[in-house]
Parts: C-alpha cells; structure tokens; sequence
C-alpha cells in the first residue's frame, strides 16, 4: 500500500477527519448540565456582558486558535478551493494540539475577494484568542493579514509568510557563527518572490542583515530597480529591488554568502554552489523537492557547505511546526494583541539557543539514533523535540510583555513550569523535586561516571544548579567524551586509577571484615565505582549516589547495600515507580526488590513510600492490594496485607490514610469505596499502591506504562540509611537526572 492509499485509510477510519470536540468539565449529572447550559451558564454570560476580558476566564477563547484558508494556495496542490484544503487544516489543529496544547477550529472561507475574508475573519474574533491565516495565496495574503491585524485585538498570523522565515532565521544565525561571518555582512540571494520570500527576507533584515546586500530573483531574473520603475513586478517585490544590471539566478549567486531558496526543484545547479562565496550557506527549501539535491550541493565544494532543506529525511529540516505553535502559545498566555517583529525576533533566538544544548535521548532515538550536536548538520532543532515548547514560548512571551503587546503579565519562570506541566504529569511533579533540589544542592556520586549518558547528566545537573556531580571512572575518558559532546564544564572526576584510595578501602574493610572480605579484597573492591561510590557515601565525602545504568539491578544493589545498609529504623529497602496519568498520580511498591514480604516488610514500605509520596507534595492514601477485599478471602497472601494495613492503622506515629486489604479497583474507584465499602479509612482513591508481592508490583507498573498510558519515573530507591538510587539499565539522561533530583532532595532530609 502506498503513501496515498495509508493516508486515505488514516483519514477514512470511523471517525473521518482527524479532529473533534471534547468536553473539559464533568457532565455526568443533572447538576453538571445545569451548571454547563442552563441555566446557570447566565451567570457567566453576565460576567462577559459587564466586562468582555472576562471571556477569557469563563470560556475557551484563550486557548482557541482559528485556522482560517480559502484554499487558493495549498502547498505543494496550488488553488484547490476552501473545502478540498479541509484536511490540511484539520491537520494544523491536530499539530497545534499535540505540539503546544492549543485547541483549534478550522475554518475554510469559500470566498476569492479578499475585502470579503477580512469582513468574514473580523466578525469571528469573539470566538478565538489568535487568527492563524493559511494557504492564502500572494499578493491576496499580504492584504488580508495587514488590514486584519488592523482590525483584530487578538494576534493575526499568516504561517505561510512568516514560519519558514523565523524557523530559517533560527538557522541562519547558527550558520553564520558557525562559519564565522557577522550577520551584518552577508550577502543574502533569494531564488523565489511569493510571500514566504518577501516576509523571510524581511525578517532577515530584522535579524540584522544589511537590506543593500539582499538580491532577490523571481522566475524572470533579478529584480532590478529598473524592473520595478517600469511596472514589471509588483507592489510587494519592489521593497526588495536592486541597483544592479538585469541578470539570472546564477549571476546573483555568483560571490553569495547565502541562497535561500523558496521557489522549484531544480533550479540551483552544482556550478551555481560552486561560484558562491567561501563555506556556503545554502537553505533550499522548496517542497517536496529542494532547488538543489542536499547530496549535490555537498559533493559541489571542498569546504564546508551548510545545508538546509524542507525535508525530513536530510539534516536541518525547515519545518514550520518549529514555529506556530509555541509562537501562539506565548501569545495566547500573555493575551497578546499581536505577534510583533520582536516576538518573532525572540522566537528565531531561542530556537538558535536551543540548538546549542545537550539534545535528549528520546529525540535522538526518534531520528535513528545519529548524534546531533550543534554543527553544520545540526543547526536548528527537530520538530520532535518537547524542550522547545517551554524554550520558545516564554521567549514569545517575555517579548510580548517587554514590547507592549501583552494585556496580562506572567512570572516567566512558574510560566516556564505550567508549560512544562502541559507535556505530561510527570514534569508537573518532578518539576516539585527539581525545584527542592535546586535550592541546596548536594555532593552526587556518578558511579558509572565515564559512561556518555552520565557525562551528559552530569552536565545538565551542573547547569541547571540540582547537584554537584562527582564522576567515577577514567578521567581522560571522561574528559575525551566530555570534549567531544561539546560540554563546556569542569566536573569532579574520582579516577580509581589515580591518587590514593586507601582511606576508603580500610573503611570497607572495616564495614566487611566479618562478612567474608579480606584487606587485600577491600584493596581490590574499592577499584569498583560502586563500592567506591557507596564508601564515600558512607563516610560523608558524597551526599548522594546513583548507579545501575551499566549493571542488573540486583549486582548494582549490592554493594551499597552491603556498604551503607538500610536505615536504623528499617530493616528492609524497598524499588517504588511513580506512574502519572494525565490527572492522576500514584506510587506502586514494592517492584524491584522484595520478592516475597512478609506483614513487616509491608508494613515498612508503606510508610517509606508514603514519606516519598510527600517529597513530591503529595498527601498519601494508602492501600495494600490483595485479590481480596477486607476479609472477603482468607488465605496466607490475603492475611498478609491485612495485617499490615490492621497495625499501620493501630500505630499512632502513621499520620496518613491507610487500608486493606482490598483489590485494585476498589482501592481507586471512588464510587466503589463511598458506595460498597463506606467504612474504608480511606476517604479518597488510593494513591499509594502496596503491593502483596513484587512479581505482582513489576507486572502492574509496565502493564500500566505500556498499555494504561502511564508515564513511569523509578524505581526511586526507599528504606537505604543514605540517599541511594539505582537506575534501571537503558535509563536515558532525563531519567538519570530526574532520580538525581530524588536524590539531593533525600540527601537534604539528611
């Protein structure tokens, strides 16, 4: 089946489309309807009527985004007509919704006369918070979007003209650092004059480079002064005309420092690169197929060609879902009245900074594993990648409130963390742990320090500020890698092949001696990264460790439990996940470590994870898990949580709610535990799930991840006498960092 056919099959399947409507407030009773409708949606209509800014509390406007088109310029399709661009309208919502949380309704005019879509889009701004203009073709577009955001107090933004612009604008700053030319002195040749050329061209210029070095060609030539003088080209193109002697695309090339190509296949050819000035930059960007093959604009030099293009399947991809949503994002959050040159200017910044950072694991994988690092290959970020939301948008934002533009102020930094919340629960809630762990760092050992994910966390914990990484392992590997990650940090490095490790290997010995472990033994031990880490640990040289990443679980618990051990009060460890729903937390234990507890070990790790529970502020409700509910099956695994639940409800020192035993869906329906079993001590679901044995607690965590949508942040290590965690083999940085965040918040209860 071809590309074709699988998207017809996409778009066919029941229900047709890609979008609908769901409600964001219960609706289950009457009561909830006559909340939602009427009558007591009065209420709110008043409010409105009185103050019309109050639509912005009462209704979705400020998170609604009206995609609008006539369909008179479809990409890659041409004049289509309003109901045949339905699809790629849907398609933007979807892309608004799934990359910055934005809801949309697309909108398709059957209209030609543009004074009739500006009147149509005009009489709809009490519906949306922005106007998003799409596939409008030039000069109609210009028109439409000018006279609009005359008219309209909310932002108006044709995607078309001024996307690839601040996405190649992002890129164009990265290229000329990276080939070391000031902005100011390039010289820019645009092959292509419809819209999107005129407003990237434009936008350049605000970026800083000199309007008197831009030469812009349409499919005539250059165009000259003389051209527009004689009435040849249009109002739009003439901003753009040169003092120079008429020409071709390959006179205008010849010297350039830039071509940006917004035009048709083929156009460009090997001698045009060629005939360009030294190290190149060249964004080809027609779709589906460049103004020159990627492969042969490179093969054309010697030197270093950068390259951009509008494709997936090449680096440096010019993709507009870069761009709209996250711009949209900061608008709509500070309800903007417009997006402005200098929110647009903020947007091409963050994106170029980003560019510049330590690229996630997962963005990494979704690209086929090839290292991106801040390059010639590498000079904008992917699409897939979750930081630009809450990179792009307060810069969007901040630059909103500074110009002008903003009708509401935000505290940039809890805005940072509600769009962090935005992608998933869980970085609301690690988001809690970071912040606690960011206002007294603490002394981390990396066990497996020379391993490349841990270099790289421990760059990130140094600066965001979480921790002070220690990094166990050879140094001059450490240093190699480090180098060629390109990060710029200084890290402590504890190499066991260097400098003296005696203290430590006596003090093993010590803690060893009569289980088994000669002085010579200890010698050879300490070489270990997590005996050693486990040791300064122990001796209060670290305040924290973390290893795992290279080892089973078991072999990787083993020596700090043999070094450090578990807390005086505790006499057993426990491995609890945190599982985050889109509004739902819970904490499942135990799932790594104790194969078969008795009523102590459960009881012991009922309040250990209720303790962690509240690390990330959150009151725990406890239930242990059985297949029975409170007595209704006797057997030796049924009495077992019984009993522990019966002693933690009798012990005056547990100040949180707890019960059992009882199934799993009564211990988190609510309606069965108000209803069924109204005498539960649990006046809530439960949030913290003990398990009976940890064969079950690991089945039901991945069964929950993989099939319930789950999001999994563990196993967060409970019970040790110092703080101690071990990662699970495969663990990506974000993970490594998140449990170092778990770490120095237990390190400072410490």
């Amino acid at each position: 089946m071809g590309i074709d056919e699988d998207s017809l099959e996409y778009h066919r399947i029941d229900p047709p489309g890609k979008i609908e409507i769901s409600t964001t407030k219960p609706t289950n009773t009457q009561r909830d309807l006559s909340l939602a409708y009427s009558p007591g949606v009065a209420a709110p209509c008043n409010e409105i009527a009185d103050n019309p800014d109050d639509a912005y509390l009462y209704t979705a406007k400020g998170n609604m985004v009206g995609v609008v088109s006539n369909g008179s310029a479809v990409l890659g399709l041409g004049d289509i007509g309003a109901q045949a661009s339905k699809p790629v309208m849907e398609g933007k919502g979807v892309l608004f919704k799934r990359f910055a949380d934005i809801d949309v309704f697309d909108i398709e005019l059957d209209l030609d006369d543009p004074e009739a879509i500006i009147d149509c889009v005009r009489a709809m701004e009490p519906t949306f918070g922005g106007i998003n203009l799409e596939d409008i073709k030039a000069p109609d577009c210009f028109e439409i979007e000018s006279r609009l955001r005359e008219k309209m107090d909310i932002p108006v933004f044709h995607d078309d003209q001024h996307g690839t612009a601040i996405i190649s604008g992002a890129a164009l700053l990265n290229a000329a650092e990276i080939v070391e030319k000031p902005i100011d002195e390039l010289d820019v040749v645009f092959s292509g004059a419809g819209a999107s050329a005129i407003s990237t061209a434009r936008f350049y210029v605000s970026l800083g480079v000199d309007p008197d070095n831009i030469t812009m060609c349409d499919s005539t030539g250059i165009i000259t002064e003389e051209r527009a003088e004689s009435g040849d080209v249009n109002v739009y193109k003439r901003e753009f005309a040169s003092d120079v002697p008429e020409g071709s695309l390959a006179d205008a090339v010849e010297g350039a420092d830039v071509l940006v190509g917004l035009s048709a296949a083929g156009v460009v050819d090997e001698e045009m690169v060629r005939s360009m000035a030294s190290n190149p930059i060249i964004f080809a960007m027609a779709n589906p197929d460049p103004e020159i093959p990627y492969e042969r604009a490179k093969a054309a030099r010697d030197d270093t060609v950068i390259m951009a293009t509008g494709r997936s399947d090449y680096p440096n991809q010019v993709n507009n879902v870069l761009g709209f949503p996250f711009i949209f994002r900061g608008a709509l959050d500070v309800r903007a009245t417009e997006i402005n040159e200098a929110m647009k200017v903020a947007a091409a910044e963050a994106l170029a900074d980003l560019s510049k950072q330590d690229v996630p694991d997962a963005v990494v994988k979704a690209y086929g594993d090839q290292p991106l690092q801040f390059g010639p290959e590498y000079i904008i970020p992917k699409p897939l990648d979750p930081r630009v939301l809450f990179e792009l948008a307060p810069a969007v934002a901040k630059a909103a409130i500074d110009s002008g533009a903003a009708r509401q102020e935000l505290d940039l930094d809890e805005y940072a963390e509600k769009l962090e919340a935005r992608l998933g629960k869980s970085r609301e809630m690690m988001r809690v742990v970071l912040n606690k762990a960011k206002s007294d760092p603490k002394r981390l050992v990396l066990a497996e320090g020379d391993d490349e994910k841990m270099i790289r966390a421990a760059y990130q914990l140094t600066e965001q500020g979480i921790a002070e990484p220690v990094l166990i392992g050879d140094s001059d590997e450490i240093w190699a890698t480090a180098e060629q990650l390109g990060l710029d940090f200084d890290p402590e490095i504890v190499d066991p092949k260097e400098g003296t490790l005696t203290p430590y290997a006596e003090r093993l010995y010590e803690i060893r001696q009569r289980k088994g472990v000669t002085r010579r033994e200890a010698d050879e031990l300490i070489e270990d990264g997590n005996y050693l880490g486990s040791v300064m640990v122990e001796m209060g040289d670290a305040d924290a460790m973390l290893t795992g990443l290279m080892h089973h679980y078991p072999s990787a618990l083993r020596p700090p439990l043999q070094v450090i051990g578990t807390d005086p009060e505790s006499e057993y460890a426990a491995g609890v996940y945190m599982l985050t729903f889109k509004n739902r937390v819970i904490f499942i234990a135990d799932a790594t470590v104790n194969q078969s507890p008795d009523e102590d070990v459960l009881t012991e790790v009922t309040k250990q994870t209720a303790d962690l529970a509240r690390r990330f502020n959150v009151e725990p409700r406890a239930a242990l898990l059985s297949y029975s509910d409170f007595g209704s099956v006797t057997r030796e695994e049924t009495v077992r949580p019984r009993k522990a639940a019966q002693r933690l409800r009798e012990d005056p020192d547990v100040d949180f709610q707890v019960d059992g035993e009882m199934q799993a869906d009564t211990a988190v329906v609510e309606e069965m535990l108000e209803g069924t079993y109204g005498f539960s001590d649990l006046d809530g679901p439960a949030n913290v799930l003990i398990f009976p044995n940890l064969e079950a607690g690991n089945i039901a965590y991945k069964l929950l991840q993989r099939l319930g949508g789950a999001e999994a942040i563990g196993p967060m290590l409970v019970g040790m006498d110092k703080p101690v965690h071990v990662l699970q083999r495969g663990d990506e940085v974000k993970d490594i960092v998140n449990l170092a965040g778990v770490a120095v918040v237990d390190a400072q209860e410490e």
